[in-house]
């Protein structure tokens, strides 16, 4: 028989005055929370939305954090007596920057840029990938500054010898080898941010969770939906995860050849 016939001979026992055993009320819960109406692909659709928006946020963050990284590691390895007034002002402003996110919720932010700053937006989703992106961007700095700090100053010595000029040193001497130390912390902020994607559902923006809250609203039920959201994400993580240690190991191996 099918899964709908199922569906209405439970529901009728919950209505009815006899006693019904806990299996068939969690059945009918479960069917209206994932196989009713073929909701399930909401909650598909929810993690497709959530893997996009990560992604483009992790690039921006990246992006804003790299910039952010470099200006403050050339700002802090100026030679004594020589420095640059206009990377001394930049440099401020990236301080700023970091200080701010770094020091405010990642929820303000979001409500802040959702009805104060893109306030006449109605793309909530896109406003939530930036905003996302600037709060990486912040810490995404601070792991990369902290892995090209952590380098030998030799290395850079090295390249500026062989007559490289500052930016090519870094991006062939200096940020690869800074790369392998800075992957677990990145890795860590990935997965942050994938479960921070959570948050431009107060804003409107269409994800996972977002996908939940109107199941629960059509179905008045909210244990199925909100548990089947947290499972989602701890797939995600954990295979995000177990890729993550796959990358780590293919590296060291590198290295020991």
């Amino acid at each position: 028989m099918e899964l709908a016939y199922y569906y209405d001979l439970w529901r009728g026992l919950m209505l009815s005055k006899e006693p019904i055993t806990w299996w068939q009320k969690f059945y009918v819960l479960f069917y209206q929370a994932f196989l009713d109406g073929d909701r399930w692909t909401q909650y598909l659709n929810g993690v497709v939305t959530t893997i996009w928006v990560t992604a483009l946020a992790l690039c921006l963050g990246v992006l804003l954090g790299v910039i952010v990284a470099i200006v403050r590691t050339a700002h802090d390895q100026q030679r004594p007596g020589r420095r640059n007034v206009f990377l001394g002002l930049v440099n401020f402003v990236c301080q700023i920057y970091v200080t701010v996110i770094r020091g405010t919720p990642m929820m303000v932010q979001m409500l802040i840029m959702g009805t104060v700053v893109f306030s006449t937006s109605r793309n909530f989703t896109m406003v939530g990938v930036l905003t996302l992106g600037i709060n990486s961007g912040a810490y995404v700095a601070e792991i990369i500054r902290g892995g090209l700090m952590s380098l030998d100053p030799g290395q850079m010595e090295a390249g500026r010898s062989l007559g490289l000029d500052y930016f090519t040193t870094m991006e062939y001497i200096v940020i690869p080898q800074a790369f392998k130390a800075i992957l677990p912390s990145l890795g860590n902020e990935f997965i942050i941010l994938l479960k921070d994607t959570s948050l431009i559902s107060i804003i409107g923006g269409k994800e996972l969770i977002y996908a939940a809250r109107g199941i629960i609203t059509r179905t008045y039920e909210s244990m199925f939906p909100l548990l089947g959201t947290a499972m989602i994400y701890l797939v995600m993580v954990l295979i995000f995860s177990w890729l993550q240690g796959k990358l780590e190991k293919k590296l060291r191996q590198s290295d020991r050849r």
